[in-house]
């Protein structure tokens, strides 16, 4: 059994943030379009399933997974 990536904890200062903003504020993506590639080929999981929608809400305790990361929306 694979062993999963510690969790990151990333505070964005409110209670909901778009997936796209995210995945750059957590520093997993540098830019826009990078997301937008990645998140179409189906590369990024949210609370361990595939999500396809960059503009999905993120609520704090959501844990975002790329590219071997995770990072967890804190308050």
């Amino acid at each position: 059994m694979a062993k999963q990536a510690p969790i990151d904890d990333v505070s964005i200062g409110g209670e909901m943030i778009r997936l796209g903003q995210f995945l750059k504020f957590a520093g997993l993506l540098d830019s826009g379009g990078m997301v937008k590639e990645v998140i179409a080929d189906g590369a990024v999981m949210v609370n361990g399933e595939v999500e396809l929608r960059r503009g999905r809400q993120l609520a704090v305790g959501d844990v975002v997974g790329f590219d071997g990361r995770r990072a967890r929306v804190c308050p």
